[in-house]
């Protein structure tokens, strides 16, 4: 059972405008055990509304419109489905004496171009509208031998969500037979996509019932998996069985198994190990600070730290010899491990993290002037051990240079953690 969903207006093809109904209905429908395998978004244009009408109504068994259903003359949602089933519009009295009385009870005279609200296509039930004055439209028709199921929603969001609440989720429900949907994610950090997939697809192929998608981004990869099954419990064992393979498979390159983020994971074995963490960042600018201390609770082990970006600042705060700077230069793998230990000290926590690096797009200055932009040291500092230091040389614009650094250095501090088990 697959649903295609199309979301009708050309200001969704401008840069401006996203289509947000989509997401909403997405999440309906694979409530309901259905599996969103199409989503279009298309202009308001009657021909192309039509084309893409009729291709949906051959290859989904759910389609729903977002959209087009209002009183001017760019709304063809009703006119292109009519025409893709090969029926007729009816000017339905109930509804237009409705669409009076609501603009009479706001003491407004009914443009006249209100009436085409009013236009239904014949066989469909009418779905009240709230929130508005456009009403929805439900078929349950047939279409080349096969049972389809054609549903036209209103486009705001508030009409189109209580519409479905009150009148389409309990229509689908009763229609639709019982399926139910399970999902599982992996995620593992800095590790090249093609590696994972060439690892895991001898395991996934093996679970045709199973949708695996694997996402790559944001320097981590996830593998998703989903699967319908006639129960809820049926669905979530098979799922289960992947995942476990998978993670044998995959072993300590996966730091998540239900979707927590990597932060999240640091947080909960720094808690498990009694641990405190201190940071002390320059290229970053405290954005490895934001991304722990965005996580509730992230107090408890997250002390705080510094943002060293000038050289006097990494000497007063966390400790760092003048000389040092002066000789090595700020980007340097002594820098980055006196940074961890000094931040350490001045904080009192179990373990330090501290950054340093050439973000761009500038190259650095001074000592620097030859390093490439990239060059970015991780010092990891342990309470009574010598700091251990990462060297990096990150590819990307200054945004993406930043971001990677953060996230080397909570995977080694992830790894580093592991050791300690």
């Amino acid at each position: 059972m697959i649903a295609e969903i199309i979301a009708a207006g050309s200001e969704m093809l401008t840069p401006f405008r996203q289509d947000t109904n989509s997401l909403y209905l997405t999440s309906e429908l694979n409530a309901l055990g259905v599996v969103v395998a199409f989503k279009t978004i298309v202009g308001d244009n009657l021909e192309h509304l039509m084309s893409a009408a009729r291709i949906a109504i051959s290859r989904a068994d759910v389609v729903i419109f977002s959209g087009g259903l209002g009183p001017t003359e760019d709304d063809l949602t009703r006119e292109a489905v009519a025409g893709a089933l090969g029926l007729r519009l009816r000017r339905d009295n109930d509804v237009l004496a409705g669409i009076y009385k609501r603009f009479a009870a706001r003491l407004m005279t009914m443009p006249p171009n209100n009436a085409r609200q009013a236009d239904v296509i014949e066989t469909a039930t009418i779905l009240q509208n709230l929130k508005g004055s456009a009403p929805g439209q439900y078929l349950d028709t047939v279409a080349g031998r096969h049972r389809k199921i054609v549903v036209l929603l209103p486009g705001p969001p508030g009409e189109l969500k209580a519409m479905f609440e009150t009148e389409c989720r309990p229509r689908l429900k009763q229609a639709l037979p019982e399926r139910h949907m399970a999902r599982r994610m992996l995620r593992m950090a800095l590790i090249p996509e093609s590696q994972v997939d060439s690892r895991t697809s001898p395991i996934y192929k093996q679970y045709e019932d199973v949708e695996t998608t694997i996402l790559a981004g944001s320097a981590e990869i996830q593998l998703h998996f989903v699967c319908v099954k006639h129960t809820q419990a049926e669905a979530q064992k098979r799922v289960n069985q992947l995942a476990e393979r998978i993670e044998a498979e995959m072993g300590d390159a996966i730091f998540s198994s239900h979707g927590e983020s990597l932060e999240e994971v640091v947080l909960l074995m720094l808690g498990m190990r009694h641990n405190t963490l201190a940071a002390a960042e320059s290229c970053t600018g405290g954005l490895l600070s934001q991304r722990l201390s965005a996580i509730p609770g992230s107090s408890r082990y997250f002390l705080g730290g510094a943002v060293v970006y000038a050289d006097r600042l990494k000497t007063e705060f966390a400790e760092v010899p003048k000389e040092m700077i002066a000789t090595h230069g700020p980007v340097s793998a002594p820098v980055a491990s006196a940074l961890a230990e000094g931040i350490r000290r001045r904080t009192g926590a179990s373990v330090s993290v501290a950054i340093t690096g050439i973000a761009g797009p500038t190259p650095g200055t001074g000592p620097d002037a030859e390093k490439p932009i990239g060059l970015v040291y991780v010092g990891l500092a342990f309470e009574g051990e010598e700091p251990r230091v990462a060297e990096l040389n990150l590819t990307g614009d200054r945004d993406r240079i930043r971001f990677w650094a953060s996230q080397h250095a909570l995977e080694l501090l992830r790894r580093a953690l592991l050791e300690r088990a």
